[in-house]
């Protein structure tokens, strides 16, 4: 890489990032198309969170073991049976491993020559007086874009500084399937490498505080459960962590229920309970530039800190921690700090999707939340068994929830329990965008044979029954 150095120029840049994930290179790439001179400060391996120890190792191993359990599923339709196996554990994860590189290359070491304007910068950032300083030199600038990501954080369980536990990042480096896994934590990761091990073979039981997919309708959160109880993840919710120790016959959690403590033992224990924003040795209390009550890095609607000249985008503020709303928050820092602050970030119809089969997926808000800020809602619930697409495939595990204003008949949000429902989601994104009622959806034409068309079959469901329709029925 001609414009990769490990110190910085004698020379001023127009702006600094911190941080080489999606993030960072969304604000670099963006000034540096706005013809700024642009220093991106990196630290350990290039790419961050999502191509590396995230999105893509997760998805892949979760579309292999799809894939398995695809085969294993097909006595489904009469007249078929299947069956899948893994052979060998460690060329699926080295297979994983080299997509991870190949798109780690691609997609974030070779765009770094393509533009003349920035160059890229190994080594430890903090915020100074002139800008920032790199490995203790200082570098001029008078803007910096704060982009450094989040690692996974530890809950408070007693003993767990004791125990060798496993994150969402080494989970997928394991050598050796492990024969049975405790997952603490119900959220989105948690839910997602439950069902991935599972069906690869892993005995799985999984524990959380709350209920799985706290932001989930509970009809979904509900229905998930039980989905993955019939793959036999055993999964106990609403209960306190107790201690945990190693023992001789692996790593025991004890947990509290109201029908009193037991505990569970598991050869690994894989952590899964958030992530914490990386915001250590940045000086940002020096800086007089606040946190949030989970650590992050406090910033307005225009991506401002405290601090003037100062941006935060992405995992670091410790909001809306999907990759995409990391490049779209620093693409709006980028440009608001070149340009004159005019960006306002807009997260109020944010896609999101958990990965596990059949997918989660949402957008805009949950009726618990649309009835907090005052509305006036109803609901329509359309089971997947009404969709003629689930029929075909012969699985109707799912249901779709839209959310709608009584008052003006204008759509509020949606959630999907469905195979396709991450792909399905954008139709309620650019209907919520564009502000469209529930009358507009019920009239939009679906193509047949579709997950989508769901959306269409829920939103007449608002005021007719669905199940006295013919197909295809406007």
């Amino acid at each position: 890489m001609s414009n990769h150095r490990t110190a910085p120029d004698k020379g001023a840049y127009d702006i600094a990032v911190i941080g080489a994930g999606s993030a960072g290179f969304s604000a670099a790439i963006t000034a540096a198309e706005q013809g700024a001179r642009v220093a991106l400060i990196g630290q350990g391996l290039i790419g961050g969170t999502c191509v590396n120890v995230g999105c893509v190792p997760s998805k892949t191993m979760i579309r292999a073991a799809e894939a398995m359990h695809g085969a294993q599923a097909a006595d489904r339709f009469p007249g078929l049976a299947g069956q899948a196996r893994i052979t060998d554990w460690r060329q699926l994860v080295a297979a994983k491993d080299d997509l991870v590189a190949t798109l780690r290359q691609k997609k974030y070491i070779d765009l770094l020559p393509e533009y003349d304007r920035l160059t890229y910068i190994e080594g430890v950032a903090r915020l100074a007086a002139t800008g920032v300083s790199v490995n203790g030199e200082a570098l001029a600038t008078s803007k910096v874009i704060i982009a450094t990501g989040a690692s996974p954080a530890a809950p408070d369980i007693v003993g767990l500084a004791d125990v060798p536990w496993l994150t969402s990042t080494t989970a997928l480096e394991l050598a050796e399937q492990p024969r049975s896994l405790l997952v603490v934590g119900g959220g989105y990761i948690g839910c997602e490498l439950a069902q991935m091990f599972a069906r690869t073979g892993t005995a799985v039981t999984l524990v959380t505080r709350s209920r799985l997919i706290p932001e989930a309708e509970p009809e979904i959160a509900e229905a998930l459960t039980r989905y993955l109880s019939d793959e036999g993840v055993i999964v106990r919710t609403g209960l306190a962590y107790g201690g945990i120790a190693r023992r001789d016959d692996g790593i025991a959690q004890t947990i509290r229920t109201d029908a009193g403590t037991e505990t569970l033992v598991a050869d690994q224990v894989l952590i899964t309970t958030g992530r914490t924003p990386n915001t250590s040795g940045l000086g940002l209390e020096a800086a007089g530039i606040g946190r949030t009550v989970n650590g992050g890095v406090v910033v307005d609607d225009r991506m401002r800190t405290a601090r003037p000249g100062v941006y935060a985008a992405g995992d670091v503020t410790g909001r809306d921690q999907f990759v995409y709303m990391a490049a779209y928050g620093a693409r709006l820092a980028a440009l608001n700090a070149l340009n004159g602050d005019e960006l306002v970030y807009d997260n109020s119809t944010m896609p999101w999707v958990v990965f596990t089969d059949p997918q989660v997926a949402g957008v805009g808000l949950s009726e618990a939340a649309a009835k907090a800020r005052g509305f006036d809602v109803r609901t329509s619930i359309a089971p997947l068994d009404q969709v003629p697409r689930a029929l075909a495939a012969r699985d109707t595990r799912g249901l779709i929830k839209l959310v709608a204003d009584r008052k003006t008949d204008r759509l509020l949000g949606a959630q999907i329990l469905a195979p396709e429902g991450g792909d399905s989601i954008q139709t309620m994104a650019l209907a919520l965008r564009f502000r469209m009622t529930v009358r507009d959806l019920a009239a939009t034409i679906f193509p047949y044979l579709t997950t989508v068309e769901g959306l269409k079959l829920a939103a007449q469901g608002f005021d007719k029954d669905v199940t006295k329709l013919s197909c295809c029925a406007g």
